[in-house]
């Protein structure tokens, strides 16, 4: 058996698309919630919510296509979207995207402790460090820290977060009406945490959380990415390209967790994809090439990537081959596209890599894609899958789909959940 989570983001639902209902209120969160509920019917494990910290201004030098066409803007913090979907998903985990580079562990840690108590001890923290200038000056600072100076600081950061959230030991909280006593002094210290980057010197203010912590989820590409992840995470979002990335990328984790005193056992690694699914091959394909064939996708594929590697994507001639780019943003997704070697055009990219982050293409029937996805876990010794919507703004349609079809396909093969047994979310990721 392996794991489902989703992947969405808090921009605008599906206001341009054929059941868009709640364009004009779409903050008021109810079309996230609705598929939180579908998703809770369907025995997901959680549901991530990413975030962007700022509007890009990178393709074409200018915000104004990510504005005019709603990419990775307009959106809002998720955290508190977890609280409203948590509040109508009694089963379901809620994560929620962080950044570790511009916000405090005290903050952080307090906002999590309270957060998975009104879930409650469903919330998942997903550790990002964010990429783009344009969010530094969000923040007020000058420029980003290099790409391995960023992950150095969020392993600091989730050390002092970890000193916060031991800063009160169980039963701390006593409660006792008969002395008047509230806390059991000998059972709460200082963190006095001190680092390179951080400091904090705590208790802690929050009461002990049914979890203790949020889950830790990481996406991490790079060399270094990867071993935060294998140092922090209890959930990997990978994003490696076909089922002999997918095998190297979690053997290469697991040896890391190895490596770093952790039973890699202890950690899920899931797969992100984009299943399209349709009553026959054929609908499913049209749906497919229509998604990614018009000058929508390219323009996300390319406006995304470009926000996400912090080089503008536009300068490029498409028909010809995508020269070699540094970056310290996402090199995983630029290779990803640029194909290097193959001597392929960049137009050609643009249509062969369908969706930005996908592991697998899965397009087809609910039975032929439940299938695939089946053998590609047998394959890998995978651990299961995040599934995304196109731009990770799902729609109603989409979410029917995989709800609806894909998962009693799934289920019908005994290897996804058909029942929820657990309260927390941490105590669903070690079942299987």
């Amino acid at each position: 058996m392996f794991h489902l989570g989703f992947f969405t983001c808090f921009a605008s639902d599906e206001w341009n698309g054929p059941l868009a209902g709640h364009s004009a209120s779409f903050a008021d969160g109810r079309f996230h919630v609705d598929t939180a509920r579908d998703l809770e019917r369907a025995c997901f494990d959680f549901v991530l919510h990413e975030d962007s910290l700022a509007v890009p201004e990178v393709f074409g030098g200018s915000r104004d296509v990510y504005l005019e066409e709603a990419l990775v803007t307009p959106e809002h913090d998720p955290v508190p979207l977890t609280v409203a979907v948590g509040a109508h998903t009694p089963r379901t985990g809620v994560a929620a995207t962080t950044s570790t580079t511009f916000h405090s562990p005290f903050a952080l840690a307090r906002l999590s402790s309270t957060v998975d108590g009104l879930t409650p001890g469903r919330f998942g923290w997903n550790t990002a460090t964010s990429t783009g200038d344009g969010v530094a000056a969000d923040f007020g600072a000058p420029q980003l820290l290099d790409h391995d100076d960023r992950y150095d600081l969020a392993d600091e950061f989730v050390d002092a977060a970890e000193a916060l959230w031991n800063s009160r030991d169980e039963g701390a909280v006593v409660m006792d009406h008969a002395t008047g006593r509230c806390a059991d002094l000998a059972r709460v210290r200082p963190a006095d945490f001190r680092g390179r980057w951080l400091r904090t010197r705590g208790p802690l203010d929050t009461v002990p959380s049914p979890q203790r912590r949020p889950v830790l989820v990481q996406a991490g590409a790079s060399d270094r990415g990867r071993a935060f992840a294998a140092r922090n995470a209890e959930v990997v979002v990978a994003t490696a390209r076909g089922i002999e990335a997918m095998r190297a990328y979690r053997d290469d984790v697991r040896a890391r967790m190895v490596e770093s005193g952790r039973d890699p056992d202890s950690c899920e690694v899931l797969f992100l994809v984009t299943p399209i699914v349709g009553r026959t091959g054929e609908e499913a394909r049209a749906q497919h090439d229509d998604l990614t064939r018009t000058r929508r996708h390219q323009v996300d594929v390319l406006a995304r990537l470009s926000a996400y590697t912090g080089h503008d994507l536009s300068v490029h001639d498409l028909d010809a081959p995508l020269p070699p780019i540094a970056t310290e943003g996402s090199a995983g997704l630029l290779a990803r596209l640029a194909q290097w070697g193959s001597r392929k055009s960049l137009r050609q990219c643009l249509a062969e890599m369908g969706f930005a982050s996908d592991c697998l293409d899965l397009v087809g029937t609910a039975e032929s894609v439940a299938e695939e996805m089946a053998a590609a876990m047998e394959e890998v010794g995978g651990d299961g899958f995040l599934l995304g919507a196109p731009g990770f703004q799902p729609s109603r349609v989409h979410v029917a789909s995989i709800t609806e079809a894909l998962v009693p396909a799934l289920q019908r093969r005994g290897v996804v959940r058909s029942r929820s047994e657990f309260e927390t979310f941490r105590q669903n990721l070690p079942a299987f």
